[in-house]
């Protein structure tokens, strides 16, 4: 044994090939941390010293490669001064640079996934054979910040400047087949061949047959192009990723900018380019929210993975009501292998249910995503049925009918009475679950299960918590939505549930602006330039103008101190004009339909007219900041409400709610952690600068107490 560290071992083979295996100890996959640089440069030194050695092969003890850097470090790191981390990924850069000046082949095994760091460590390889089942990839912009160990300067190199911009500006997963057009790899053989393919290609190496120093010498010199067209390619490429970026997302923008700076150096003064760009956005707001992001992302999917271990089997699901609700649970749990039964009353509200599945199928289909047999398969997993007599062995039961009480409330008894045994669970948006338990013998068996539309493709389920729901049936919801691909987030019940108590009060910001004096559509570009996919105005009409009104009046029954209001709601009038928004094309705006068949929203200046009865005040033209303030003061205050009352257990829990929800902008990390960003006192500032709107505009007790201590939220 040459070298055996905690990460990295390097044991000599036959023929003076040496093979260097990354195996974090205590770890179930190999990642950048410290421990492990420190360890690859303690392996780099003993390589260095030994004579014996002529070859490397690098490989992984892992089903993994390197999955990147350790992002619960980025924290404590990017704490720091743009210097000292700058600093931080020179020093990493020297380490790989030590490790690829070795005069001798190295070859790398890419098992699994090589991915930021993990792939950063193959380009110092001066080959890399993939296996047909790896991925390689650099995922490091979906953090808000760009490769730094080397990435930015290995890969244009090796690929050329186009692949390079593509591969680092949309941080995608590449799979092998890809890998190997591009160049960024050098072969692909079968999966568990790779070792083997990597230590031939080392003997071919020291054979004579390949040249590898001639391979290395390309990643030290400046880019072999001619100045007219590297500039070209620079700007080509810059102007791709500033219109797919946008102005939010700085980190792609920035790592081309590095990449072009850089094109003209020698290796070791174009790493100093990168460290001192990666420094740069590294301590950016977006990269704040944006690991914080992860790191709550990872959060809850462990809250999730202790609370499932209570779970009952789910082998077979049921869903009652096959409108568009129905049809999108039944598609997503066949998609997902959990067949379904789906129950309505009459043979036509069941063909429309199978008609949603079938579109949604067909859509996969013509995208290439799936082929017809498999849309055969995923169809025959749905069962239409008007009987519970086809409800044998059924583990979970979602109720997905009309949003009303009563009929919910009939539904639910009736069913609990014919399938014996099934967790009941409740799709909806707005009823009490302890209410609705009230119809029910055992209401231990029940809970709410909110999906968000359109089902395929909104990645939130609330689980909501009854009094009497029992823990068994939580943690069976939440193992049924993580089968189905979903994210749950377990809340306790009240009015709105969590996303939206904290939505609707955003929402009544809106109605408050547009009272004095502000221009909706106005509101709707300074929210969309804030961040979110869609203004206020266009989401209403989204979601349903005739959904939105409903659910304020819940919210209104629920905390009449706050989401009462004593003025006339332009939301209301366009209800009472039958402008219900996308579904019967007016409400805010007029829909009418694109080139693809899509709403495509037109402004309708009727709609000023209808809204005069509830300007109260002369129309204004807002700054931005102060729409700004007044559209997310409430829906901040209302998150911060919901942890101070218990109805979500983290405020990682809340963030990631809204994120997963209802479009929260990612980069701002969720409404808790955009309060951090502004700071806890400075927050309670400016909830104390429009305290005179009313009660929702007032910093909660919570949020008072942490201003006064220094404290945040994400500490």
């Amino acid at each position: 044994m040459i070298y055996q560290g905690n990460a990295v071992s390097v044991e000599l083979l036959d023929d003076g090939i040496a093979e260097l295996k990354f195996d974090l100890q205590g770890e179930s996959v190999n990642k950048f941390n410290r421990a492990t640089l420190e360890d690859l440069s303690k392996a780099t030194e003993a390589l260095k010293g030994n004579d014996q050695v002529k070859g490397i092969v690098v490989t992984s003890g892992k089903k993994v490669f390197i999955v990147g850097a350790d992002i619960t470090e980025f924290t404590e790191m990017f704490a720091n001064d743009e210097a000292e981390i700058a600093k931080w990924s020179r020093e990493a850069n020297d380490i790989f640079n030590a490790f690829e000046d070795l005069d001798v082949p190295k070859v790398v095994a890419i098992n699994g996934f090589a991915l930021g760091g993990g792939l950063e460590m193959c380009l110092a390889c001066d080959f890399r054979v993939m296996g047909e089942a790896a991925q390689v990839g650099f995922p490091e912009v979906k953090l808000g910040i760009y490769p730094g160990f080397g990435g930015t300067v290995r890969t244009p190199r090796i690929v050329g400047v186009d692949n390079a911009i593509e591969w680092i500006a949309t941080g995608s997963q590449n799979k092998a087949d890809k890998a190997l057009k591009v160049g960024i790899v050098d072969a692909v053989v079968k999966a568990g061949d790779e070792r083997d393919a990597a230590l031939d290609l080392v003997k071919q190496c020291l054979a004579g047959k390949i040249d590898f120093r001639a391979k290395r010498q390309e990643k030290l010199e400046p880019l072999p192009m001619p100045p007219m067209e590297q500039m070209m390619a620079f700007q080509t490429g810059m102007a791709m990723v500033q219109q797919q970026a946008g102005k939010n997302y700085p980190a792609p923008v920035e790592a081309v900018k590095s990449m072009q700076k850089a094109a003209g150096m020698k290796r070791d003064d174009a790493l100093d380019v990168e460290s001192k760009g990666f420094a740069k956005v590294a301590k950016t707001q977006q990269a704040t929210a944006m690991v914080g992001l992860f790191l709550a992302d990872q959060q809850v999917k462990k809250v999730n993975g202790k609370t499932a271990k209570g779970s009952r089997e789910v082998k077979h699901a049921a869903v009652l009501g096959a409108g568009i609700m129905g049809g999108g649970i039944a598609f997503q749990s066949a998609l997902k292998g959990t067949p379904i039964v789906m129950k309505d009353i009459n043979d036509k509200a069941l063909d429309l249910g199978m008609n949603e599945a079938s579109k949604l199928l067909a859509k996969r289909v013509s995208k290439g995503k799936m082929d017809a047999a498999g849309m055969g398969k995923v169809l025959s997993a749905i069962r239409p049925t008007l009987s519970y007599e086809d409800f044998k062995d059924i583990d979970v039961i979602v109720e997905a009918v009309v949003e009303n009480p009563k009929i919910k409330q009939s539904v639910l008894a009736e069913t609990e009475q014919k399938v014996e045994g099934a967790i009941l669970a409740s799709n909806t948006s707005t009823i009490s679950i302890n209410r609705l338990a009230e119809a029910l013998k055992k209401p231990e068996n029940f809970a709410g299960m909110h999906f968000f539309n359109p089902v395929h493709m909104m990645p939130l389920v609330e689980v909501i918590r009854g009094e009497k729901t029992s823990d068994e049936t939580v943690a069976t919801l939440v193992n049924y939505a993580q089968k189905m691909g979903k994210n749950p987030v377990v809340v306790n019940d009240c009015p709105g549930f969590l996303v939206n108590r904290v939505l609707f009060p955003y929402f009544a910001g809106f109605s408050m602006l547009v009272r004095d004096g502000a221009d909706f559509q106005q509101v709707d570009k300074v929210m969309q330039k804030f961040g979110w996919p869609m203004g206020p105005a266009y989401l209403l009409d989204v979601v349903g103008i005739d959904t939105g009104v409903h659910a304020a009046q819940v919210m209104a029954e629920g905390f009449p101190d706050r989401m009462e209001h004593d003025f006339k709601d332009p939301t209301e009038i366009m209800f009472e004009n039958e402008r219900y928004g996308q579904k019967n094309g007016i409400g805010f705006y007029k829909y009418e339909e694109d080139k693809k068949g899509k709403p495509k929203k037109v402004v309708d200046e009727k709609t000023y007219e209808l809204i005069k009865p509830a300007v109260t005040s002369e129309a204004k033209d807002y700054d931005a900041d102060e729409i700004i303030a007044r559209m997310m003061i409430p829906m901040c205050t209302e998150t911060v409400r919901c942890l101070e009352d218990n109805i979500v257990g983290s405020p990682a829990e809340a963030d990631m709610a809204m994120i997963y929800g209802i479009g929260f902008p990612p980069f701002r990390g969720g409404p808790l952690r955009y309060i951090d960003s502004i700071g806890t006192q400075a927050f309670v500032e400016l909830c104390d600068k429009y305290a005179h709107l009313g009660a929702l505009y007032e910093a909660p007790q919570m949020l008072k107490d942490k201003a006064s201590k220094g404290e945040s939220f994400f500490g």
